[in-house]
């Protein structure tokens, strides 16, 4: 296999899926001597443990990347909070969860109020646009270990258990709507840092500020999703768009394929990174959201009301493609 520009950067997804192949294979040998509360959902955004009465627990965790390298260069530390949030609720609503309450681990040199303050204030706002709490966390002084930055989220919600959304309703002809992405979010930085290496974090190029591109918030999707899920909407399958792109859809667990013929707009950024880091096209998205940061997969004959619905927060929402019956594919048009 040709290695890929994002491998060159120094990030190998094969090696990331051989090594989260081998550590799931001993966590799913933990015995506890009781029966096992997980509910089965392979290659989901979120693990639901079964409590009693019919409610499920969901639990994520994930962590803002190295678009902390980018704050760190800019001094500014306020705005990568949100992204923290925003990772790990929008993969709690994947499986129909409700986001309750995040924790946070921020991992330092040393403590400094400042940069702690920022980072909180960050955290307050993706919580308060999220609807959730973030009732506690965690601070290490480990200098040893890293040398700027650490901060990663820890996030809990419920769901029905005949409510969870695993994607094994989808069928054939269903209709994928997309919502747009509010920039990079936090995924493929390695790349993109080493794409833009040539470019001051201030070039105006493309209208503002490169470093202020490169920090745009992660978008927060809880509350229309939320308000989707409550709809009389026939919604089938939730996907996240985040590292592998539109391919995140094959995580879904019905046994389809997918044709993005009508995608979202793509941001300039995107196309710079291409243009400068001289990477392929499909490798561009099969590494970044290329301007549709979340997906919802509904009955065909619900792709209007959905719409309806969803374009109150996103006029841009729109139809990009549908389910197709070649398993395992994901096509553009």
């Amino acid at each position: 296999m040709t290695e890929g520009a994002y491998e060159r950067a120094g990030v190998s997804r094969p090696a990331a899926d051989a090594g989260v192949a081998a550590l799931v294979a001993e966590l799913a040998r933990i015995d506890t001597g009781k029966p096992p509360r997980a509910v089965p959902l392979p290659g989901q955004y979120a693990s639901v443990l079964r409590l009693d009465g019919g409610a499920g627990l969901a639990l994520c965790t994930d962590g803002v990347g190295t678009k902390l390298v980018v704050a760190e260069r800019l001094g500014r530390w306020d705005t990568v909070g949100i992204d923290c949030v925003a990772m790990n609720v929008n993969d709690l609503i994947c499986v129909g969860a409700e986001p309750l309450a995040m924790l946070d681990y921020v991992a330092v040199p040393s403590a400094d109020p400042e940069v702690l303050g920022a980072l909180g204030r960050g955290l307050r706002r993706g919580a308060e646009r999220a609807g959730v709490e973030i009732p506690g966390g965690e601070l290490a002084q480990v200098g040893e270990i890293v040398r700027g930055l650490d901060l990663v989220g820890a996030a809990v919600g419920v769901v029905d258990l005949d409510a969870i959304v695993t994607g094994a309703a989808v069928e054939p002809g269903d209709s994928v709507i997309g919502l747009p992405s509010s920039g990079l979010h936090s995924n493929g930085y390695t790349l993109a840092r080493r794409a833009l290496d040539g470019l001051a974090l201030d070039d105006g190029r493309l209208g503002r500020p490169l470093g202020e591109i490169l920090l745009e918030p992660t978008e927060i999707y809880v509350r229309p999703v939320l308000e989707l899920l409550a709809a009389p909407v026939d919604v089938r399958g939730l996907a996240h768009i985040t590292g592998d792109g539109l391919r995140n859809l094959l995580r879904l667990a019905a046994d389809v394929g997918w044709e993005i013929d009508d995608p979202l707009p793509v941001p300039p950024v995107f196309d710079l990174i291409r243009e400068l880091g001289e990477v392929p096209e499909d490798e561009m998205y099969e590494v970044f959201n290329m301007g549709c940061g979340f997906c919802c997969v509904v009955a065909a004959d619900d792709e209007k009301a959905a719409l309806e619905l969803l374009r109150r927060h996103y006029p841009e929402a729109k139809r990009v493609g549908r389910a197709t019956g070649r398993s395992g594919e994901v096509v553009r048009g």
